[in-house]
């Protein structure tokens, strides 16, 4: 029955593969610098490792927002996020999958009757506002050094060119293993409490049960890059400005560079450990990441009218409609579940309780015996 489960993790990667994920290489193959199959390749590639290298700092944030604690509960929240980002990349907008998960979550406490952790929201959500604020600066930043270096070096044409076919490349790999490390929360995190997996060892390499979810998650996402992702690229690269290739790969650095700062754990430690004020690790849109870098650029190079603001609106429209439909097919998809199909969509007895304090609960639970049975022992 979790195989069965599991499909709509899949196809909730795939959705993401098809959307998200394509925003990686977007730029690069609108502005005609990449081939799609390339960018597909490199992409579907590096995404796989960044999920299973790096994909749990994300996951616990998620976690402590709702804990989906039963098998058919965690299907239907990661279906309910499916359907409403298939439903929004058929319009050809580029939804945020992490909205869409996060209304699925909530949709899921509402019908549980469980406590949302306002902490965790109100996190998750301030990360919607910043991702592209962050990500437009440090493209207008990227952008003003780029061409004062151009113009200092007096690069000629043809090697500018090369340079920047390159940088889009490695800017693309770099975006594409921090989405995997970032998001593949996004696809999996919901199955990570009820989970049946257990650690798998080869030789000298061990996989937990966490990273063989995320293997699968991943292979999802790369599927769905190859499969349906070119036309949410060419809206994401051409539709709400025309960008010049040198623009286009730095529009592919500050979205690879905004997704690593919320995805990485050794950086939050070495700030935390230097005093430093750090970002939360929380799954961001990639979407987001990518329409904000090409605003910045579009409003540094041609001002606020070169921006075609029809499409901003469509695009930010459904980033505020998809978490609300997402929770609404949740909450109504659990209802049929649990009432017509009679399967168990939440257990009451432990749904309150976010993972982290469950843990807590338990570590305290064995401290108190320890102290209590040593004496006797003795």
């Amino acid at each position: 029955m979790f195989a069965f489960f599991l499909t709509s993790g899949i196809f909730l990667g795939w959705s993401l593969g098809a959307n998200d994920a394509s925003n990686v290489f977007g730029t690069a193959v609108a502005s005609k610098m990449i081939r799609f199959k390339t960018a597909a390749i490199c992409c579907g590639i590096f995404v796989i490792l960044g999920a299973v290298i790096s994909g749990a700092g994300a996951s616990l944030t998620l976690g402590k927002l709702g804990a989906v604690n039963t098998v058919a509960g965690a299907f239907i929240v990661a279906l309910s996020a499916a359907l409403s980002v298939f439903l929004m990349t058929k319009a050809r907008f580029p939804v945020s999958t992490s909205q869409a998960i996060v209304g699925a979550i909530v949709g899921w406490n509402l019908f549980s009757g469980s406590a949302v952790d306002n902490d965790s929201l109100t996190k998750i959500v301030m990360t919607w506002l910043v991702c592209p604020v962050l990500s437009g600066v440090i493209a207008v930043g990227l952008y003003l050094m780029t061409a004062l270096f151009i113009k200092k070096c007096k690069i000629h044409m043809f090697r500018l060119d090369l340079y920047t076919r390159w940088s889009l490349l490695i800017a693309g790999i770099f975006g594409s293993y921090a989405l995997g490390a970032n998001n593949i929360a996004n696809v999996m995190g919901v199955f990570l409490p009820v989970s049946p997996f257990k650690n798998v060892s080869f030789g000298t390499l061990a996989f937990s049960p966490a990273q063989q979810l995320f293997l699968i998650g991943s292979i999802a996402i790369a599927v769905g890059v190859f499969t349906y992702s070119k036309r949410v690229m060419m809206t994401v690269g051409a539709g709400i400005v025309e960008l010049t290739p040198v623009a286009a790969s730095v529009v592919v650095w500050a979205h690879a560079i905004v997704l690593f700062l919320f995805s990485s754990q050794t950086l939050e430690s070495f700030l935390i450990n230097h005093g430093l004020p750090s970002l939360p690790l929380v799954p961001v849109s990639s979407s987001q990441a990518v329409v904000g870098a090409v605003m910045g650029i579009g409003l540094l190079k041609n001002g606020f009218w070169s921006i075609k603001w029809k499409m901003v609106g469509g695009i930010a429209s459904g980033w505020v409609t998809t978490p609300i439909i997402a929770a609404v097919v949740s909450f109504i998809s659990l209802f049929f579940l649990q009432n017509v199909f009679q399967q168990e969509v939440y257990k009451p007895t432990i749904a309150a309780s976010p993972p982290l304090v469950i843990e807590k609960t338990i570590a305290q639970a064995e401290n108190t015996w320890a102290h209590q049975i040593n004496p006797l022992i003795k």
